[in-house]
Parts: C-alpha cells; sequence; structure tokens
C-alpha cells in the first residue's frame, strides 16, 4: 500500500514523502497514529500543494537572511565598554552585549545563542563573531570595542 507520510518514520522515510509499506502497517500503525495518510489522488495534490508552500516560505526566508548579512557587513558595530588606563577593559565583551548592539545598531534581533565570538575580547580593538542563522547559513560580523 502507498502511503504519505505525515511526519518523520524511523526507518521508513521523512515527512512529506511517499512510501510502499504493507497493508497491516499502515492500516494498523501508521494512519491510526496519524502518522500517514493513505495515497490517494487529493491527498497526492494537497502534499504537492503543501511542497510549494513550504519551498515559497523558504525562499522568503532566504531573502531576509540574506538582506540581514548584507546589512551586518556594512560596518562594524561600535560596543561602548569601560576601561582602565592601560586600555584593558574591565570584564569581557560578551554575546549578549553583541546582540543588543545588534538590536540598537542594525534594527535586528538576533538571539544571543546564534552569536560566537571568536577572540577573547578583554582590551579595545575590532575583533569579530561569527553569527549562525542555521540551515548552513552564518556571516562574520566584525565589532570594535571603544571607550565609554
Amino acid at each position: 500500500m502507498d502511503v504519505i507520510l505525515i511526519q518523520d518514520v524511523d526507518n521508513l522515510g521523512a515527512a512529506h514523502e511517499k512510501v510502499s509499506v504493507r497493508n497491516g502497517y499502515a492500516r494498523n500503525f501508521l494512519i491510526p497514529k496519524k502518522l500517514a495518510v493513505e495515497a490517494s489522488r487529493g491527498n497526492l495534490k494537497q502534499m504537492e500543494e503543501r511542497l510549494k508552500q513550504v519551498q515559497k516560505k523558504e525562499a522568503k526566508l532566504m531573502a531576509e537572511i540574506n538582506k540581514v548579512i548584507d546589512v551586518l557587513k556594512e560596518s562594524p558595530l561600535r560596543i561602548g565598554a569601560k576601561t582602565g588606563t592601560s586600555g584593558k577593559i574591565f570584564g569581557s565583551v560578551t554575546s549578549v552585549q553583541l546582540a543588543r548592539a545588534i538590536r540598537d545598531q542594525k534594527g535586528y534581533e538576533i538571539d544571543r545563542r546564534r552569536i560566537q565570538i571568536l577572540d577573547e575580547v578583554k582590551e579595545l580593538g575590532t575583533f569579530k563573531a561569527r553569527i549562525d542563522f542555521g540551515n548552513g547559513n552564518e556571516t562574520e560580523a566584525l565589532f570594535e570595542v571603544v571607550a565609554e
């Protein structure tokens, strides 16, 4: 029997995939547990329409991510820090401060857990941070630590 999987099923297939299984497995397990539906013409058309909508949504999301990456690469972020007489800062710059600077200076809200500062920031200067947007999309952003 051919079925369309609604959810990912281990050792069988991914969501929105058409697979062939035994009648008993489909009727007694997959369909009652809402893991799959029968592969009728109507259900196949619904699956194709869902896939088109998902692709449109992903394309829109990719365009937005590329726009954010372009804005981040335009100019370095400026982060103020209290310093001693030798130019060393008290404490260090964290991803929370970087996320706040992106929100205030660039207008985009980025989760602090997606930001990874590459070098330990203990003094004034220009540094790099990696921002991961998911799905293999990441960029490096420059930020400048200046005295307050």
